[in-house]
């Protein structure tokens, strides 16, 4: 074999031989789609499969004919470059056919994903479909369970809590049954979000005003992670999604004891017992550090300007009347969105909680009468 063949050889050798090292040190890192949970997940891996097999075949082509050219064509051997191969038959012809083959290609992978697109958007007409509200929030997400009157907010975990899972982790799941076509109502109450799945198979813009949907049928139990898919805002990163599926009868029993926990926090909340300070502050804690923590800061100390501090404000410690007011009814062209869906035991709690911690100490005590009186 000639020198000069031999060098070229052993430099493309060489090449595959380095190019194996990136893929086996992310070979643990999971580079394809993550397994899918349903159908409609399934039929779009098998897409990304075919679109895969026929980019790595036309790679594997053209690589075949760039050797060739360089190892038969090389000056080494005196070759001269053709000055006219541009009006040959295939110099001329080239320009249609490679497009051709090109737009064949295509076709053949937009004919099937525009089979799996139809079966996605077009839900199924079925008297067993499930309902499922997803309402999008600045920063968090809102489930309600059209057909079993539950409801569930769903927020991210800090840091301190979550570990490893941080920025992918939530207190409370969606919990779905296997097996169960169910239908996605996606909406807002303020800005863009989408929401995505990898694993259901979909990602849909939830747009306020506005109602779209989606549907999915899981196929086995797990837990499955997504994230807010559309740019919402400052912590638009702190917007994940849990999805556990589970079987259908676990499913009624998560059901069962929703609906247990939501009558119970409801008959305390009505109830006319009153309040001590100490019970106010345990509970308006784990409140606050749940559903104000992720804007304000768990110290109070807040993220100005977008979140004013609230250890020393004027509203924690000002007047308590307009500090209820702003949680009830927020502040327009702020952040500060209404927490008026809190019952008034909660938003007691929570008020209580911010007017004494932090060295605020206002020694102010607020009782879900109080609330009450204001919501009037």
């Amino acid at each position: 074999m000639p020198r000069g063949v031999k060098r070229i050889t052993g430099l493309i050798l060489a090449l595959a031989m380095f190019s194996m090292f990136p893929i086996l040190a992310m070979a643990e890192y999971g580079v394809n789609f993550p397994q899918p949970a349903s159908d409609g997940a399934q039929d779009i891996y098998d897409i990304h499969m075919l679109t895969m097999r026929i980019a790595t075949a036309l790679l594997i082509i053209v690589f075949c004919f760039v050797i060739y050219s360089i190892l038969k064509h090389r000056k080494s051997k005196g070759f001269q470059a053709d000055q006219g191969f541009h009006k040959t038959w295939f110099g001329q012809w080239a320009w249609v056919l490679v497009p051709a083959l090109v737009l064949g290609v295509d076709l053949t992978i937009a004919g099937s994903a525009q089979v799996v697109l139809e079966k996605l958007w077009l839900v199924p007409k079925t008297e067993n479909l499930m309902d499922v509200k997803v309402i999008g929030h600045q920063w968090w997400w809102e489930f309600e369970y059209l057909d079993h009157e539950v409801k569930v907010e769903s927020r991210f975990v800090p840091k301190e809590k979550s570990g490893d899972d941080y920025l992918r982790a939530v207190d409370n799941h969606l919990v779905l049954p296997t097996n169960t076509k169910i239908r996605f109502l996606h909406t807002s109450a303020d800005v863009l979000h989408a929401f995505w799945v990898p694993e259901l198979g979909f990602k849909k813009d939830a747009i306020p005003g506005y109602i779209t949907e989606t549907w999915s049928e899981l196929t086995r139990e797990g837990i499955f992670r997504g994230q807010c898919a559309e740019i919402c805002g400052t912590w638009h990163s702190r917007m994940p999604i849990v999805v556990e599926a589970v079987s259908p009868e676990k499913f009624k029993q998560w059901v069962k004891d929703q609906k247990a926990v939501e009558v119970a926090a409801m008959a305390e909340a009505e109830s006319d017992k009153v309040w001590s300070l100490d019970e106010l502050m345990e509970k308006g804690k784990g409140l606050y550090d749940n559903k104000c923590g992720a804007c304000h800061q768990v110290g109070g100390q807040g993220l100005p300007p977008a979140f004013p501090a609230l250890k020393g404000s004027k509203i924690a410690t000002g007047p308590l009347a307009d500090h209820l007011k702003l949680v009830l009814n927020g502040k327009e062209g702020t952040a500060m969105q209404p927490w008026s869906q809190l019952n008034d035991l909660e938003i007691a709690a929570i008020v209580t909680y911010e007017r004494n911690a932090w060295e605020n100490n206002t020694g102010d005590l607020v009782q879900p009468a109080d609330v009450k009186a204001v919501r009037k």
